[in-house]
C-alpha cells in the first residue's frame, strides 16, 4: 500500500510565529546550508517529523521568515516615503524605521545579510533582488533630493554615502539584542547625530 502523506496542520498564528522565530535563530547562527530540519526541531523541542506537519521544508520556513521581515520593512518605508517629508526628515525616518525592524526581526536581518546574494538567483527567492533594487532607489533618491535642495553637501559621492549609511545601520544586527539598554529609537538618534553632525567638536 502507498505510504500516506502526513496531513498539513494549521498551527495557531502564535505557534507558527514561535516556530519561525526558532528557525530564524538557527539559520542566523549556523547558516542556511548547514541547518537541517532536525536542528530546528531540536531547538523547538519537537521531533523533526512533527515539524513537517507545519512546514513542508526548510525552504518554506526561510521564505516565510524573509517575506515577513521585508513586508514589514516596506510597510514602514512606504509610510515614510508617502509622507513626503523634506530629505533630511526622510533620511532620519528611514534610519529610525530600519532600527525598529532590526529590533523586531534581528535574526531575519542577519540571515538576509549572509544569504540574500546567493538566494536571490533562485526563482523562489527572486523577491529578494526586487526588494534590494527598491531599497537602493529609495535611499539614493533621498540623498539626491538632499543635495539638490542643499540639505546635504554638494560634494557628496551619493552612492558611497548610501553604502556607508546602509552598512552602518544594518551591521547593528550583529550586536543588537532586543530589550537592551537603548531603544531602537535612541540608537537611531545617536547614529543620526554621528552621520549628520559628525563626532568632532566644532570650533566656536
Amino acid at each position: 500500500m502507498p505510504t500516506k502523506k502526513k496531513p498539513q496542520v494549521t498551527a495557531s498564528p502564535e505557534r507558527r510565529r514561535e516556530l519561525l522565530d526558532t528557525a530564524a535563530e538557527v539559520f542566523a547562527a549556523q547558516g542556511y546550508n548547514a541547518t537541517t530540519v532536525r536542528k530546528i526541531a531540536d531547538r523547538a523541542g519537537m521531533l523533526a517529523g512533527s515539524l513537517y506537519y507545519h512546514f513542508d521544508s526548510k525552504e518554506s520556513m526561510l521564505e516565510e521568515i524573509l517575506r515577513t521581515f521585508l513586508d514589514e520593512l516596506w510597510a514602514g518605508y512606504d509610510a515614510v516615503l508617502d509622507a513626503e517629508h523634506d530629505p533630511r526628515e526622510t533620511l532620519e525616518a528611514l534610519v529610525t524605521e530600519s532600527f525598529r525592524e532590526i529590533d523586531r526581526h534581528r535574526a531575519a536581518v542577519a540571515i538576509y545579510q549572509k544569504e540574500a546574494k546567493h538566494l536571490a538567483v533562485q526563482d523562489r527567492f527572486a523577491f529578494l533582488a526586487a526588494s534590494q533594487r527598491a531599497f537602493e532607489k529609495a535611499w539614493l533618491t533621498t540623498l539626491e533630493r538632499g543635495v539638490e535642495d542643499e540639505s546635504f553637501r554638494a560634494d557628496l559621492d551619493i552612492r558611497l554615502t548610501y553604502r556607508f549609511v546602509r552598512d552602518t545601520v544594518w551591521v547593528a544586527a550583529s550586536w543588537y539584542r532586543p530589550g537592551g539598554q537603548h531603544s531602537p529609537e535612541e540608537i537611531a538618534r545617536q547614529y543620526l547625530s554621528m552621520v549628520l553632525d559628525g563626532i568632532a567638536v566644532r570650533p566656536t
